[in-house]
């Protein structure tokens, strides 16, 4: 099984290994339900998806009308306003088949513009927190992706109390000082404050570009245990 730990100060032991869903965006339920039994055959306790993540959060409302509490089940809003993030709160909680989820993220809060909008009156960060005093969500936290997002992290976290924080790393960014830098910052601010981190592309070889496909997953991933050894440990 797995090795669990603690997500942040949500109280839920998580496996290091969570299952991002944008895989799912674009395969059949089958393909979907082959790949939701192998996190139960290894103990995968934690789903990250997002309403935009094409049909995934399809993919995983079957499965959660059997199997809603092995799981904590995360998701995601790209919208930046409170009425458009309200919406699509709804929507996935309709589309996953649950009456709640455990963790609600602003997705990919990465451009200046977007984060005053989000993070203003009448911005997405109202409706998150309308949500959680609802008992739609229990937790809140926020994503992003490209080079500046750990300074946005840090940006978002003066802003409000996260409980999570989500960006890449690997070893193409593990090269530049600049981003280690700052990735090392967001993380002494998160120990402080027992705020969940969770790091993606972290086995990301490349985009898939002119190559061809021969997974579900968002980037061309490596395939050699080795360097997947390398890359996460």
């Amino acid at each position: 099984m797995i090795e669990r730990r603690p997500f942040g100060r949500t109280g839920h032991m998580s496996t290091v290994t969570l299952f991002g869903a944008a895989a799912l965006a674009r395969v059949s339920q089958d393909e979907a339900d082959r790949a939701l039994e192998v996190l139960l055959r290894h103990g995968v306790n934690h789903i990250d998806t997002a309403a935009r993540y094409g049909d995934a959060e399809l993919r995983i409302g079957p499965w959660m009308a059997r199997h809603r509490k092995d799981f904590f089940l995360a998701t995601k809003t790209g919208n930046r306003t409170a009425k458009e993030a309200r919406e699509d709160l709804h929507r996935s909680l309709e589309r996953l088949r649950v009456d709640s989820v455990d963790l609600i993220q602003m997705h990919s809060l990465g451009h200046p513009d977007d984060w005053d909008t989000a993070m203003g009156p009448g911005g997405a960060l109202e409706a998150l927190v309308e949500a959680r005093a609802q008992k739609l969500v229990r937790f809140i936290g926020v994503t992003g992706h490209g080079w500046t997002i750990p300074a946005m992290h840090r940006r978002s976290l003066a802003r409000f109390d996260f409980d999570s924080v989500l960006l890449p790393y690997n070893i193409f960014f593990a090269q530049n000082d600049r981003y280690r830098q700052a990735f090392e910052e967001v993380l002494t601010i998160c120990r402080e404050r027992n705020v969940a981190v969770q790091v993606i592309k972290s086995i990301a070889r490349g985009p898939w570009a002119t190559t061809e496909r021969t997974h579900a997953t968002w980037y061309q991933p490596l395939e050699a245990q080795a360097d997947i050894d390398r890359a996460v440990h």
